[in-house]
C-alpha cells in the first residue's frame, strides 16, 4: 500500500481516537461556522480528521482504502495529495458558502475528501463497477451522479445530520482537480465528463434560483 495513503489513514485514526476520548479537543478542532468566522480557519482542515464515532471513521477509511489506489495508479502520489486535501478544502468552502449565516452549524469527518477521491476515481475509470450494498453491481458513474443528486436533496430537505454540502463540495474538488491535472480526460471521456458535471450544474442553478 502507498505510504501516503497509509499516513492519511493513520492520521485520521489517531486524531479521531483523540477526539473520541477528549471532548474539549473535539470541540476545539471540529468544523464550527461561528468559530471559523471568528478567525479559526484551521478548523476547515482539522475537522476532516475527526469523526463522530468508530462506524463513521471505519466507513470513510474503507471507502478511501478501496478507491485511493485508482487515483494513485493513474495520477501518482502528488496529484493524489492534491485531490485529497483539495477536496477537503472544497467541501469546507462550499459548506461555509451555504451555511455562513448559521453560526451554530457544526460538522466533522473526512467525507468531503473521501468523496473527492471517489469522484476522481470514477472520472479516471468510468467503466468501474461498484457493489451497491456490497451485492448489487452498478456502474460507478451512475452511482456518482445519483449520490450527488441525493446530496442536493439532503441539502434542500435538511432532515438529517449528514454533511451533504461537504460531500458535494468534495466531489466538485475531486472532479475539477482531476481534470486540471489530466485535461486529456475531457477528450478521452467526453460523455462521462459531461454526465458527471450535471449534478454540479443543477446545484448552482437551484442556488441561483433560491431553491436551496
Amino acid at each position: 500500500m502507498n505510504a501516503i495513503l497509509i499516513g492519511i489513514i493513520v492520521a485520521n485514526v489517531l486524531i479521531s481516537y483523540k477526539g473520541f476520548n477528549d471532548f474539549s479537543f473535539f470541540r476545539k478542532y471540529e468544523f464550527h461556522v461561528g468559530s471559523i468566522r471568528a478567525g479559526e480557519q484551521i478548523r476547515m482542515i482539522s475537522s476532516g480528521f475527526l469523526h463522530v464515532d468508530m462506524t463513521h471513521l471505519l466507513f470513510n477509511m474503507l471507502t478511501l482504502f478501496f478507491f485511493a489506489p485508482v487515483v494513485l495508479s493513474y495520477l501518482g502520489s502528488f496529484s493524489f495529495i492534491l485531490v485529497y486535501f483539495g477536496s477537503l478544502i472544497f467541501g469546507s468552502l462550499l459548506t461555509m458558502l451555504f451555511h455562513k449565516e448559521d453560526y451554530s452549524y457544526r460538522a466533522v469527518g473526512a467525507s468531503g475528501a473521501v468523496t473527492g477521491v471517489l469522484y476522481s476515481a470514477i472520472l479516471l475509470q468510468p467503466d468501474m463497477m461498484l457493489g451497491l450494498f456490497f451485492v448489487i453491481p452498478i456502474p460507478a458513474y451512475i452511482f456518482g451522479i445519483v449520490y450527488l443528486l441525493y446530496s442536493i436533496y439532503g441539502m434542500r430537505s435538511k432532515n438529517d445530520n449528514i454533511g451533504h454540502t461537504a460531500h458535494f463540495g468534495g466531489a466538485m474538488g475531486g472532479y475539477l482537480i482531476t481534470l486540471l491535472r489530466n485535461p486529456e480526460l475531457i477528450q478521452e471521456h467526453t460523455l462521462m465528463t459531461v454526465l458527471l458535471s450535471i449534478p454540479i450544474v443543477i446545484l448552482f442553478g437551484m442556488a441561483k434560483a433560491g431553491k436551496l
